[in-house]
């Protein structure tokens, strides 16, 4: 039986991690690197690093913040934000990180997702999804749709339709971020991650609203997602990764025990 994942999401800018709102009124949080050791020692599964404000300055990801990360931490991580070609991806993977996330860039133009498939196999390829509920319709069957730059954009795509898509071209795991809980903390969008959990033979990592233990079991139990991602939970110091590793298990779910380095 797979084990089922706890990751730990980092939004970084400026070289500092924040933490907003449905991807507003984001307050500091701290250092990236410091932040990443401790979640590594905590019991984080995997990291994801999500650099905000790359795409929006027109400028590529800061690949010596990668680089600190890799030196500093044992566990892998994925890191999205300024990548606009597969020679960026490739960049992102030399300097230390085990997969690279893609989104807008994804979505505008879905041949980058084939091209770092082939280049650097699906399992290095993450799709970052955006999601919003629109109301079921002809076009959204599923009643939600992708949006693009930080929830600005709306694309018209129905976000089953979409997480098929790329996982044909090449997609080899789906982070799905409902921007509706983002950061709210009443629980996942459970309804659309079971829908694309159930639709595709990749991972799916729950992501957007998780506040309580039993927000993240019921992400497995109810939404059938293959990983849980949390940041509020764990930046504001009231739930350690550890805790949420043992309420998993506590409940079935199957997970890697917390593992303790003994300090030489």
């Amino acid at each position: 039986m797979l084990l089922k994942r706890l990751i730990v999401c980092l939004d970084v800018r400026d070289r500092r991690v924040t933490k907003g709102v449905r991807f507003m009124d984001n307050r500091d949080i701290g250092d990236p690197v410091e932040l990443a050791e401790k979640y590594c020692r905590d019991g984080a599964d995997e990291l994801v690093f999500y650099d905000i404000t790359a795409s929006a300055e027109h400028r590529p990801t800061d690949l010596e913040m990668v680089r600190r990360v890799a030196e500093k931490v044992f566990i892998p991580f994925s890191v999205g934000g300024g990548v606009r070609s597969a020679a960026d991806m490739r960049q992102v993977l030399l300097a230390g990180a085990d997969k690279v996330s893609l989104n807008s860039l994804a979505v505008q133009h879905p041949e980058i997702l084939s091209e770092g498939a082939r280049s650097f196999g699906r399992q290095c390829v993450v799709l970052g999804m955006d999601v919003r509920f629109a109301g079921v319709s002809a076009s959204l069957p599923s009643g939600y749709e992708v949006v693009i730059e930080g929830g600005r954009r709306s694309m018209g795509l129905d976000a089953v339709a979409w997480a098929r898509r790329a996982v044909e071209l090449g997609a080899g795991e789906i982070c799905l971020n409902a921007i509706d809980t983002d950061g709210v903390r009443s629980g996942y969008e459970l309804d659309i991650t079971r829908m694309i959990s159930e639709s595709v033979p990749v991972p799916v990592i729950a992501s957007g609203g998780a506040g309580a233990l039993s927000h993240v079991a019921d992400a497995f139990l109810r939404g059938k997602a293959d990983a849980a991602l949390v940041a509020s939970m764990v930046h504001s110091g009231e739930f350690t990764c550890g805790q949420i590793k043992n309420h998993m298990i506590e409940n079935n779910i199957p997970a890697r025990r917390q593992f303790v380095r003994k300090k030489k």
